[in-house]
């Protein structure tokens, strides 16, 4: 039980490692994130954790519910500091979808259902960053998408039970961010290969 306990605290600590530069920059004002982006995956990450509560996820729920919780502060914060408002009609789809786990959850009486409902909305939220850094690769820290691998992988570890329901969001999330570390990666090379023929001819 120590042991997962203390995976668990270094998975929290990471989550805050990867965080607090990102909160810092809003304050600075040099990033302004979108408010209605960060209430769904706030949302979702709090769903999540309280499903995972649901089927005994034990200690390796809380950097799940620390997550949550700081994504909520950076929605609230994005509003304060008057940041990108715009609501898209994707935007209300996901939030309606994110918030349609609640009585799928109830009805079933199955939180799994809840959680494989929040993992598709949280990963479909990755698309427009997939498309931004595709085109832009730099414009994305690997560092960021690193730390939240390693966050999810120290959370499977802690879990107290493992099921379909506990596991799935954790282990997709990091699944996206490999892969989303892969492609930025590739983009980079692509581009510093690009210069270098520029260069030579």
């Amino acid at each position: 039980m120590f042991y997962k306990e203390t995976l668990s605290l270094i998975a929290i600590a990471i989550t805050l490692a990867a965080f607090i530069p990102y909160i810092r920059e809003i304050f600075r004002g040099s990033i302004k994130p979108h408010v209605f982006s960060w209430v769904i995956w706030g949302a979702t990450t709090l769903l999540a954790f309280l499903a995972q509560l649901e089927d005994n996820g034990g200690v390796g729920a809380w950097p799940i519910g620390v997550s949550g919780s700081i994504t909520i502060f950076i929605a609230c914060l994005a509003y304060m500091k008057r940041a990108d408002v715009t609501i898209t009609k994707t935007d209300w789809l996901f939030f309606v979808a994110a918030l349609s786990s609640l009585p799928l959850w109830y009805f079933t009486s199955d939180p799994l259902w809840a959680v494989v409902m929040l993992t598709t909305v949280d990963v479909l939220g990755f698309g427009p960053t997939v498309g931004k850094a595709y085109h832009f690769p730099y414009s994305e820290s690997l560092l960021f998408f690193g730390l939240f691998t390693v966050r999810n992988l120290l959370v499977i570890m802690a879990l107290e039970n493992y099921s379909m329901t506990t596991l799935l969001f954790p282990v997709v999330i990091a699944a996206v961010c490999v892969l989303l570390m892969g492609m930025i990666a590739y983009r980079r090379r692509i581009l510093i290969m690009q210069k270098v023929e520029s260069g030579l001819s």
